[in-house]
């Protein structure tokens, strides 16, 4: 067993504990109070003046895929298959290193679980994986299985990868079309397949994209959609409820100038990054006020890094949100619960509660401020950084 004792443990989802103390058993949050009986052969862990939160989670990453070091888009990226502006069928997965530079950066950051997903280069960009940063072999090693989502995207990005060629999509219209496009052969492919349990003489012929599809027009795998102006991220709500999708917006960039649409259908938001220059014209109205404003209104908000090693500095980076109208309470669940309910693992991790996932990070001083370090991550109840 191990003892986290005399800490700032913030729970997240309960009350802040000053001079608390986290039970781990195995893998395991045993028990998380102020007075805890700590047994005679527990290892303690002394956090006096530090802060104890849940394992970060950064739920949009392209941790890996995109490869470090490397000049982008240089021989090591796979975060974007560019030859088909639909590639449901790619898996993030295939392209994860469990020695990319990123992972050891990002875990001794004090995150314990990110999402990886395809680059928005495509309409249809492929599956996303989640993982635990582990420090294992394998990428098989790192999964969370049945939690991969859908990713999406619209704007700029398929524009530019496919429309100066003068290929489909050339414009957001043509975006959107083939968005629906894809969707509709995915649902009549769905349909047949059901038809066929009961009468295989309507099975339809087997078409891989398609199939990988199939979840998502049935409504059991979450779609990530990339939208960050205004009428982009309307336009993806509008054939998301075509097609009775369960989705995110990811980015919501300009979110702030849709608010009350945004309340009406209680979109769930992944906001970010705030390290980009404004090099697209998408972009622009980037501002640091945007996520407080959403959260204000009750949104719930997941907040990204959408990078690769760079999810090290996302918690200095929700600093500078905090300071811009973010509150603490919207910043700490932005990056641990809100995350955890955007991958669908509540239940496991995103809080510090007895029977989840002890997934712990120690921090020297307030976890959002630039002055300060996480000095121990654990995952799975093992410690994977130590500089205490």
């Amino acid at each position: 067993m191990i003892a986290i004792t005399n800490g700032k443990v913030v729970t997240v989802t309960g009350k802040t504990l000053e001079n608390g103390t986290v039970l781990i058993e195995n893998d395991k949050i045993k028990a998380v109070g102020t007075e805890l009986e700590i047994p005679a052969d527990a290892q303690v862990i002394d956090a006096s003046g530090c802060w104890v939160t849940p394992g970060l989670i950064d739920c949009h990453t392209h941790i890996s895929n995109f490869g470090e070091p490397s000049t982008y888009p240089g021989p090591t990226s796979d975060g974007n298959e560019m030859s088909d502006p639909v590639t449901p069928q790619v898996r993030a997965l295939d392209a994860v290193n469990p020695y990319d530079y990123a992972i050891e950066k990002v875990r001794n950051a004090g995150f314990s679980t990110v999402c990886i997903l395809p680059g928005s280069a495509n309409v249809v960009c492929g599956s996303g994986v989640v993982i635990k940063l582990r420090d294992v072999e394998t990428a098989d090693e790192m999964v969370i299985p049945n939690h991969e989502p859908m990713k999406f995207a619209m704007g700029e990005n398929p524009k530019r990868c496919y429309g100066l060629d003068r290929k489909l999509p050339m414009t957001r219209m043509g975006t959107a079309s083939l968005f629906r496009e894809t969707l509709f052969k995915a649902k009549v492919y769905s349909d047949r397949l059901k038809a066929a349990e009961s009468d295989p003489s309507k099975a339809p012929e087997p078409d891989f994209k398609l199939d990988a599809l199939v979840p998502v027009v049935r409504g059991e795998m979450r779609c990530r959609i990339h939208a960050h102006r205004s009428d982009d991220i309307m336009t993806a709500i509008r054939i998301a409820e075509e097609f009775h999708l369960d989705y995110t917006i990811e980015h919501c960039t300009e979110g702030f100038k849709i608010l009350d649409a945004l309340k009406a259908k209680n979109v769930r938001c992944t906001i970010g990054p705030y390290l980009w220059e404004p090099s697209k014209q998408e972009i622009w109205n980037m501002k640091l006020e945007n996520p407080g404003i959403l959260a204000d209104a009750g949104l719930t908000i997941s907040l990204t890094a959408d990078t690769g090693s760079q999810t090290a500095s996302l918690p200095a980076t929700v600093g500078l949100l905090m300071r811009r109208g973010l509150s603490e309470e919207a910043a700490f669940k932005g990056v641990t619960i809100n995350s955890a309910k955007t991958l669908g693992l509540e239940d496991r991790i995103g809080s510090l509660e007895a029977g989840k996932d002890a997934d712990i990070a120690i921090f020297d001083g307030h976890p959002f401020s630039s002055l300060s370090l996480c000095r121990m991550t654990i995952i799975d109840g093992k410690i994977v950084h130590n500089s205490l």
